[in-house]
């Protein structure tokens, strides 16, 4: 495993924290935008230490993805949306499409234990950054691609994008209205899923590959692609079709298995339904005053309520009705029937249930902006995620980098500034007075 520099480099933490259950482990993270950032995010949170790559001048796209922005005083805040994915991460700013810079990333490379990228499939070759290029100069790497098609098949040459791949997937296929209904048409889902899904696959790969590496001390090539994540994730509606033969179709809020399992109108707002067994469809029937529903033989199964779903649907929704939403769902809760609201982003983050599982998180950058993150969902008792370093401003860890990981002299890093090649921040003043006093 390779060796933590967090003490060399200064980090500036707000509180000790336990071990995590990956520290030791170094990343090299040449990635931008989600669906890759998302997985190094991961393995930072978990303890690894990420050394991601940015272009000097410029950084990861999402960067410059706003409004909103992370009002800091800078001319150049950074998105909210790349604060979202490069928490527990140092940032250096080396361009590597030049040869020196190229050989600075070698370097890091020599000494990772994962390495991340998600350019086109072949896209790192012609700067010797492929996996190719540098699995022989560190056999015990483990190389993971992140691309929309893959790096074999037909479709490999082409750039994959999240929107692209709900479309091509299938996802949009069974998401939006039903034909017939006002709104129909296909839709996608409100949040990158293609992209997430494959981050949170890749980083079940690289875990994984590091058991792998544990037994044998081999690394490997890890090839992750956007399609195959999003046609693995179709589960039960793709094996509805490989089973049954008939193609799923949009169904809105219904479920395609499992009825009552939808929004229902009350009289100030929707409830959400979601009976998954017989005994709470016969609880939902009761405290709605219908047992003459849950008596009826058309209804007495699953089986049943799918094939009549139509007309028990509308006897649910007329019942339904009349009840204020809060007291339906006070007393679905009190039945032990399975339900709840449909939140706004602003409900949820204050929800109190939320709260209670310290899902947001405050963290202050090196230059002292506050910001809030939403945090790791896992919670290990003996080793859990950390909160170590808020997302890095451009650059900010660059020389800090040079210095210690790779023992690099100030008129060298100099040179290397003063021709482009890298870029540097300022320290912020905790680490500036670290520094002045070691």
């Amino acid at each position: 495993m390779g060796h933590s520099a967090s003490d060399a480099l200064g980090e500036c933490p707000d509180a000790e924290v336990p071990p995590s259950p990956l520290a030791g482990l170094k990343v090299l993270d040449l990635s931008r935008v989600l669906a890759a950032p998302w997985a190094t995010q991961i393995l930072g949170d978990l303890g690894a230490e990420v050394l991601k790559v940015e272009q000097p001048g410029k950084g990861d796209d999402t960067r410059g993805w706003g409004p909103p922005f992370l009002e800091d005083g800078s001319a150049r805040p950074d998105a909210a949306y790349y604060l979202c994915a490069n928490r527990n991460k140092r940032s250096l700013a080396i361009d590597f499409s030049r040869p020196q810079g190229a050989a600075l990333v070698r370097r890091l490379a020599e000494d990772a234990d994962i390495l991340v990228e998600n350019f086109r499939t072949g896209g790192l070759a012609k700067y010797g950054l492929d996996a190719a290029s540098l699995l022989p100069l560190n056999p015990r790497l483990i190389y993971c691609s992140i691309t929309g098609f893959g790096q074999t098949g037909p479709y490999a040459e082409r750039g994959g994008y999240d929107f692209l791949i709900q479309g091509m997937s299938g996802l949009m296929s069974v998401t939006g209205r039903p034909e017939g209904d006002a709104g129909e048409g296909p839709v996608k889902v409100g949040l990158p899923v293609s992209d997430l899904f494959t981050g949170l696959y890749a980083t079940t790969a690289i875990l994984a590959a590091l058991n792998h590496r544990h037994a044998t001390g081999e690394g490997q090539h890890i090839d992750c692609a956007l399609l195959d994540s999003q046609v693995a994730l179709l589960v039960n509606q793709a094996m509805n079709f490989l089973v049954g033969g008939e193609v799923p179709k949009r169904l809105g809020n219904a479920h395609p298995n499992v009825v009552p399992y939808r929004d229902f109108a009350a009289s100030d707002d929707y409830v959400l339904v979601t009976c998954g067994s017989d005994g709470q469809f016969r609880a939902l029937c009761a405290l709605l005053g219908r047992d003459d529903l849950a008596a009826d033989p058309r209804f007495a199964t699953n089986a049943g309520r799918l094939r009549d779903r139509r007309v028990l649907e509308v006897e649910l929704a007329r019942a339904i009705a009349p009840w204020r939403a809060a007291d339906l769902l006070a007393a679905m809760a009190k039945a032990g029937v399975p339900g709840g609201p449909i939140n706004s982003i602003d409900q949820v983050l204050a929800d109190p249930q939320v709260a209670a599982r310290e899902m947001l998180r405050a963290m202050r950058r090196d230059d002292g902006t506050e910001v809030t993150v939403i945090g790791y969902p896992g919670r290990l008792s003996r080793s859990p995620a950390s909160y170590r370093l808020a997302p890095p401003r451009l650059g900010q860890d660059t020389h800090a980098v040079l210095s210690a990981a790779l023992g690099m002299e100030e008129a060298e890093i100099e040179a290397l500034r003063a021709a482009g090649v890298i870029a540097t921040a300022e320290p912020c003043p905790q680490r500036r007075e670290a520094e002045r006093t070691a």
